[in-house]
């Protein structure tokens, strides 16, 4: 969530940064009418609270005088009475405040540039140079399908659209890629974490996946449960409510999870193969840090899912993201996107972000900074997609008869 108080400190620069991440005239107009509201119910209240006590110190002085207290005491009963609903219409006001701050979004940092959407993002480097095929490449679903790898046609039947089935070496070598990624990102220092696959609305509220995002959510008939949009969610909100001590941080953590989204803004894109589905897997890096430290971390965990793919010898690129396509609860986001000789484009493969105080103060994450208690920096990323990754193989190792070569660093895990 935004920081209200420097919202209401400095509102018109803080509505220029969210202006430019595409926030309306209209609702920042609501938000300050929101605050003036809040206002003028804290001043009511202190207004009533300075009379009662004004009032209370009058019954000293009126039995050192021996005067009758009626008089004052039903003056102090009828207060008392203003003083309750003066609480209540600023705890109303300050929650109908809370309530359309949740749906803000993060303000975005200086050096995110302007722009309305993808094409407005800014190449920073591309890693490794595309493979030049002697045949024209074909793109993954072919492959998979040659290959029996993996078969869409099942996963339609089974559940429904967007669902996907994997056999022989296309299972080995999505559970391969799961242990490789884990273990490269332990090496780097992030611990490894298993967590569950459903979430509270409170994780998610803390996350930022609500209230906006509801309708992508997979939630569980009659229960406060959904279904776990990315690993991001269980991983962050492990330290929610929580005030961590400074010596705990930064905390580095790394998990594998299945993901499930309904892509309901997704409608007619990628609708063949792997590369937009409802359920896949991802291994997910999270970092909790000190503000002083967020950027240092942010720089280590896009050189770690970039190194992932240099491993895996597969070109990609760094792509700083504009402030229209940068997500929700992100200040800055680099993007990986992976070559894919089939589709002749690269991919988004990863998107790390940093959220700066965004998320931590929704699910209040503290530390303790001296004898102040603080709101910690939280920081997240794919490393990788698992099913881009299997994509992104199988389009750069591919043959002209349809074969694909296995990655070297794969091997091992392949029993190979």
């Amino acid at each position: 969530m935004i920081d209200l108080k420097l919202l209401q400190k400095d509102f018109e620069g803080v509505s220029a940064k969210l202006t430019r991440k595409g926030v309306s005239a209209a609702l920042l107009t609501t938000l300050k009418e929101k605050f003036e509201s809040l206002r003028v119910a804290k001043q009511e209240f202190e207004t009533l609270q300075a009379a009662q006590n004004a009032m209370s110190k009058e019954f000293g002085v009126y039995k050192r005088e021996g005067k009758d207290i009626s008089e004052l005491k039903a003056r102090v009963d009828a207060n008392k009475i203003k003083v309750t609903e003066a609480v209540e219409v600023q705890r109303e006001r300050q929650e109908e405040l809370e309530k359309i701050a949740m749906a803000v979004p993060n303000m975005p940092d200086d050096s995110v540039p302007d722009g309305k959407d993808e094409e407005d993002n800014i190449e920073l480097k591309k890693v490794l140079t595309p493979k030049e095929f002697g045949f024209t490449p074909k793109e993954h679903w072919e492959l998979a399908e040659q290959n029996g790898w993996i078969d869409f046609e099942r996963g339609v039947k089974l559940a429904t659209s967007r669902f996907s089935v994997s056999f022989g070496m296309g299972a080995r070598l999505e559970r391969a890629l799961i242990n490789f990624m884990l273990d490269f990102n332990r090496e780097r220092g992030f611990e490894e974490v298993s967590v569950p696959a459903l979430v509270n609305r409170q994780a998610l509220e803390g996350t930022g996946q609500l209230p906006k995002f509801e309708d992508d959510l997979y939630k569980m008939d009659g229960q406060e449960l959904f279904l776990i949009p990315t690993a991001e969610v269980p991983v962050t909100n492990l330290y929610a409510d929580e005030i961590l001590t400074a010596d705990e941080l930064p905390k580095r953590m790394t998990a594998y999870t299945s993901c499930f989204r309904k892509e309901a803004g997704a409608a007619g894109r990628d609708t063949r193969g792997m590369i937009r589905q409802h359920q896949f897997h991802k291994v997910e890096l999270v970092a909790i840090t000190t503000p002083d430290t967020s950027e240092i971390m942010f720089e280590q965990m896009v050189s770690c899912a970039s190194d992932i793919l240099t491993a895996l010898e597969l070109p990609h690129r760094l792509v700083n993201l504009c402030t229209g396509d940068l997500g929700f609860g992100a200040a800055h986001t680099t993007d990986i996107e992976v070559w894919l000789p089939g589709q002749n484009q690269y991919r988004e493969i990863s998107s790390i972000s940093n959220t700066r105080e965004f998320q931590a103060r929704r699910a209040k994450i503290r530390y303790k900074n001296g004898k102040k208690n603080e709101l910690v920096n939280t920081l997240n990323g794919s490393s990788l997609a698992v099913g881009r990754t299997l994509v992104a193989i199988m389009e750069n190792n591919q043959n002209e008869d349809g074969t694909i070569d296995i990655p070297e660093v794969l091997r091992p895990y392949l029993g190979m």
